[in-house]
């Protein structure tokens, strides 16, 4: 059974680099993100790059019925699930006082109960994919914030979210790291892709966290043994007290 991998978000920034990581590891691809046409486009940047395989699956994750579409899809195109990448997310700062309640359930979808949904429909598949590979089992990564870590004035919605997300992976690993499924959730503060750009006027890119050195990370923790459970990363930006994004 040859590994693969369903990563969320893959058409840009981390998702894309992680993706393209994996492509050269060899594992067959599940990929998407709302652009039908970008997302053609990454397979096959990603198939050049090394990938047997490549679905592609564009669509809303903010809909919780295309999040079970999406791993059906997976589960009948690969037949299990070595890693599981929960990447896409969305965020907007706003302060607790009058944030909108729309905005609210629309972070709150793509943020915390599209993983949710997500991971139970992906079990199956995970357990599969452990089972082939006792010594390695199967691994869940997914993208939180250092701002679900440490409080932070404007982001408490989205990092309200990403707290979740984070106690959610460790919940996981509480449950199912004996069975050889473990979940790591990365926490780290600006990396420098576009959904960072709103901040550019106070924080530059150049100082900003790199997409390849989230990549590394995702790239250890696939390579760790099934023994080893790393349940979060918080990673801080160069020249901060690390409190903050």
């Amino acid at each position: 059974m040859s590994a693969s991998a369903l990563v969320t978000g893959a058409s840009k920034g981390i998702g894309l680099g992680i993706a393209t990581r994996l492509a050269t590891l060899g594992y067959g691809l599940t990929i998407t993100a709302r652009d039908s046409e970008k997302l053609d486009a990454v397979a096959e940047e990603l198939r050049r790059a090394g990938s047997p395989d490549v679905l592609v699956l564009a669509g809303d994750m903010a809909d919780e019925k295309f999040s079970a579409e999406l791993v059906a899809a997976h589960g009948d195109r690969f037949g299990s699930m070595r890693a599981l990448i929960l990447n896409a997310g969305v965020g907007t700062s706003g302060r607790i006082a009058d944030y909108p309640m729309k905005r609210f359930d629309k972070t709150l979808a793509v943020n915390l109960r599209t993983p949710l949904a997500l991971l139970q429909a992906s079990l199956p598949f995970l357990r599969l994919a452990a089972d082939a590979h006792p010594s390695g089992g199967a691994k869940v990564v997914a993208l939180a914030s250092i701002a679900g870590v440490y409080a932070e004035s404007g982001l408490g919605v989205y990092g309200a979210t990403k707290a979740a997300l984070i106690s959610m992976i460790e919940a996981l690993n509480a449950e199912e790291s004996g069975n050889g499924i473990s979940g790591t959730a990365i926490a780290p503060g600006y990396v420098d892709t576009d959904m960072s750009a709103w901040t550019h006027d106070r924080i530059t890119p150049e100082s900003m966290i790199k997409v390849d050195d989230i990549v590394e990370l995702v790239d250890g923790l696939l390579r760790l043994s099934a023994r080893a459970v790393v349940p979060k990363i918080v990673m801080t930006r160069a020249g901060t007290e690390g409190y903050g994004a």
